[in-house]
């Protein structure tokens, strides 16, 4: 799949949209040390919404690399290098601090690859808290596996992965190298690669995740998959349920998801957050496990490979799509766009014309409730009605035959 920058309805790239954005906030810290002077300017931080489940959130980062698969773009000796973050209920989170949205560094990379390197701004804070002990339970936490869009990163839908963990899930992001923003522990900053030939086709990303269910195979046996040997938090080994695994993705990740749920049995549901089922090498089989496609841009009414890989769904499946919403309405940006928009005096028009029509505070509730609902059933075995039909509660949501 040949894979290019998502363009608003004015012509601005996504990335070039949520740099502007970005360097337009005067980032602080949102309440100054004792003593400050009162009369200094006031500051602002971008927030993400407080999930919304019973449990407070840990998360840890872990790097990876794949010793199957040499990497050619890095040079002869090289392996896949990824890094990933596990978000997942934790305790006695008080002493454990909570981690950034984009660790400091990429967040650097992304903002002068958009043209503001003379900013060093501090983003939104994340409900994780970096390294706090994983909550005990009788039971093995369910996990969810997720993959970023093109040019993104693994932070993109913290809103989604955070009220995960927040309801006893175990959510491990993937920072697909190549095609993302992304810090290693020894300082080196990824950025996305253009107009070469690199591992970023979403073959390539399914790969990443076949290869992340086999670190997670790993946390539950016991072992750390971490090649620093990085200090694990407590209860995080032996902690994972390798019986209960799922997947989802945004865009190319979506894709990414399709693919990986077909390849690999170890996934026993898959979510597409508006994915462009356009698949390379072209769709072999068919999928018994169930399925969600949550539509905006990629519809089956307009993309043909939508209608084809909806045609080899035979199990559990379900196609809703959001009135109002735009490719960028399923993830963070409905959070921090409204946000940002106060701060620049953007009027609802400008607003819109980045994030569409759909209600923002409706959008979280929306990428809060289906994914949580979908998993909740298949991996839990948890029967609730939202999955059934339209609901009240949310009015844009339509369900497509």
């Amino acid at each position: 799949m040949t894979t290019t920058p998502f363009i608003s309805r004015k012509g601005m790239t996504r990335r070039s949209v949520l740099g502007a954005a970005l360097a337009a906030v005067p980032f602080a810290a949102v309440s100054g040390p004792a003593g400050a002077d009162p009369a200094a300017p006031a500051v602002t931080r971008l927030m993400l919404p407080v999930p919304t489940g019973p449990h407070p959130v840990g998360t840890v980062q872990l790097h990876l690399v794949d010793r199957s698969r040499p990497d050619d773009s890095a040079g002869p000796g090289h392996f896949r290098e990824l890094m990933a973050t596990v978000w997942y209920p934790a305790r006695d989170v008080q002493r454990y601090p909570v981690a950034p949205w984009m660790p400091a560094g990429a967040l650097q990379a992304f903002l002068t690859d958009v043209g503001f390197s003379d900013l060093a701004p501090l983003g939104p804070v994340t409900a994780g808290h970096v390294g706090a002990p994983v909550r005990r339970s009788s039971q093995r936490l369910p996990v969810v596996v997720f993959s970023h869009g093109a040019h993104s990163h693994q932070g993109d839908h913290t809103v989604m992965v955070q009220e995960l963990a927040s309801h006893g899930y175990a959510a491990v992001t993937v920072a697909h190298q190549y095609d993302t923003y992304t810090e290693f522990p020894d300082g080196r900053i990824a950025v996305p690669l253009y107009g070469r030939q690199a591992p970023t086709l979403p073959g390539d990303f399914a790969a990443d995740l076949r290869f992340v269910l086999d670190c997670v195979e790993q946390l539950a046996a016991g072992c750390n998959p971490d090649v620093d040997h990085k200090e694990l938090p407590a209860g995080l080994p032996g902690s994972l349920d390798p019986q209960r695994m799922g997947a989802f993705g945004w865009s190319k990740g979506g894709t990414a998801t399709a693919c990986v749920t077909l390849a690999d049995e170890r996934i026993r549901a898959g979510l597409s957050l508006d994915g462009p089922m356009q698949m390379n090498p072209p769709l072999a089989g068919d999928l018994d496990r169930p399925f969600m496609m949550m539509s905006a841009r990629y519809t089956r009414a307009t993309d043909p490979e939508a209608v084809a890989f909806w045609s080899h769904l035979r199990g559990w499946r379900l196609n809703i799509q959001v009135q109002g919403a735009v490719h960028v309405s399923y993830g963070d940006n409905e959070a921090l766009f409204p946000q940002v928009a106060k701060v620049r005096g953007w009027s609802g028009q400008q607003l819109q014309d980045v994030i569409g029509t759909l209600d923002p505070d409706q959008a979280v509730k929306i990428q809060q409730a289906y994914p949580l609902a979908f998993f909740d059933e298949h991996l839990r075995h948890r029967l609730g009605h939202l999955l059934d039909g339209p609901s009240p509660v949310f009015p844009a949501v339509t369900f497509l035959p």
